[in-house]
């Protein structure tokens, strides 16, 4: 066998297993990068949630955590709980427009779970409830639709009465 039959063989093995193998292991680096940056993202989204419930607790007076109404709050208190209100939302339509898919499964699915399991927690909340109309002027539509669901879902006045 020749030189040049060596390298025509070669070149057959390496079109016929090299070229395969190659792009599927680029393919499963891809999938895997793209894994790591959904990860990455849920953790920021996650993250940016904890200095979000630091401001509640530093807000202790407003008893955010509570699930009933917080009576008689003075002016400051209204405006405090509007900004906080403010802020959650702002929070909410990021991880919405970040990690929301419809017909997620896996791992995304788990992800927007807690997230969906968040927003409904915050709407039980009858103060929360009731600002909706306020607070979601101006977001994305999508967002606000979904959220609005849930709101409705969770509706305090549907459960207690």
């Amino acid at each position: 066998m020749g030189t040049k039959e060596i390298w025509e063989l070669a070149s057959f093995v390496v079109t016929v297993i090299g070229l395969p193998v190659a792009i599927g292991v680029f393919l499963w680096e891809q999938r895997r990068e793209r894994e790591n940056d959904e990860e990455e993202e849920y953790q920021l989204l996650a993250d940016a949630y904890n200095d979000f419930l630091k401001i509640v607790l530093d807000n202790a007076d407003l008893r955010l955590r509570s699930h009933a109404t917080t009576p008689n709050l003075t002016a400051e208190q209204k405006e405090r709980r509007l900004v906080i209100f403010d802020m959650l939302i702002s929070l909410f339509e990021r991880a919405y427009l970040v990690a929301y898919q419809p017909n997620m499964s896996g791992p995304k699915a788990r992800r927007w779970n807690s997230w969906d399991d968040y927003m409904r927690e915050w709407c039980r909340r009858e103060d929360f409830f009731m600002q909706l109309p306020e607070l979601l002027r101006g977001e994305d539509p999508a967002f606000s639709a979904y959220i609005l669901r849930i709101a409705e879902e969770e509706n305090p006045a549907k459960r207690t009465g």
